[in-house]
Order: structure tokens, then C-alpha cells, then sequence
């Protein structure tokens, strides 16, 4: 599962690498999705990080890149949760976007228009811990 597919191409590279894969998106863009590509098109849906449409432990494998940090500081305890709650164990993989210093706090907040929350690693580190997040985590910093 892929929470914030976009268009699908990670997906997409998915199905190229593993042939005999399946594989499942979500993401809040209509646009993104009605222009997916082709080949994974009928495995996304339209819907929300704080709110997935799946069973409990339906994946082997959870993705959410440069997602988490779009969402409001309220909404992230039950996206991280969500995404806890559908995958199998630790075989989930966060990528967020954050700063190390005043300068990638500043680049953050002019180059990423939708960030909504701007956390350094160790306050992220924090959050995933709080709400019970054992997967995998990484960051991307503007430097």
C-alpha cells in the first residue's frame, strides 16, 4: 500500500520490479488520481491518510513518502496510527520532510507550499513514538 500515491508510478515501479505483485494506493488528490498511470489505475482510491479504507494487517508492506507532513498536527497521530493499523508488523517505511537547522527550516517552509507540519527528526522521532509507529521512518531535508 502506497497512502499518498499521487499518480501511482511508485506503484507502477512495483509491478515492473515484482511482476507478480499486488498492489494498492490511496491518495486525496481527484486530479492525481483521474490522471494515474494506466497500469495501476484500477488499484487506487480516492481517500484520506487519517481515515484508511482497509482491513487491520491487510498489507505486507506499507509506503508513505512525503506525505505525513502535509497533514495538520491533529491529524497526524491517526494517519501514523492508520498507517500502523493496516500494515503487518514493522515492514512499514515513512519518508518525511524536516529540517536539521534554521536554514532547512527555512527552505522547508518556502519550497514545500502544502507543509502543514514542520518538525525536526528528534520531534518527529517523538510523534512516532507516541502513537505507537514501529515501522521504518527517513527524512528529506532541504538544504
Amino acid at each position: 500500500l502506497d497512502v499518498g500515491c499521487g499518480k501511482g508510478f511508485l506503484l507502477y515501479e512495483f509491478t515492473q520490479a515484482l511482476p507478480d505483485i499486488e498492489v494498492r494506493g490511496i491518495d486525496i488528490s481527484a486530479y492525481a488520481i483521474e490522471n494515474a498511470k494506466e497500469e495501476v489505475k484500477p488499484f487506487i482510491r480516492h481517500g484520506n491518510a487519517i481515515s484508511l479504507p482497509f482491513e487491520d494487517n491487510s498489507f505486507d508492506f506499507v509506503i508513505s513518502i512525503t506525505t505525513l507532513h502535509n497533514l495538520y498536527n491533529y491529524e497526524l497521530k491517526q494517519a501514523v496510527q492508520e498507517i500502523q493499523r493496516v500494515g503487518k508488523g514493522a515492514n512499514k517505511h515513512i519518508i518525511i520532510e524536516s529540517y536539521r537547522n534554521e536554514i532547512e527550516k527555512v527552505n522547508l517552509l518556502y519550497w514545500q507550499l502544502t507543509c502543514r507540519s514542520f518538525y525536526s527528526p528528534p520531534e518527529w522521532e517523538f510523534l512516532f513514538d507516541e502513537y505507537g509507529y514501529v515501522g521504518d521512518y527517513s527524512y528529506i531535508a532541504f538544504e
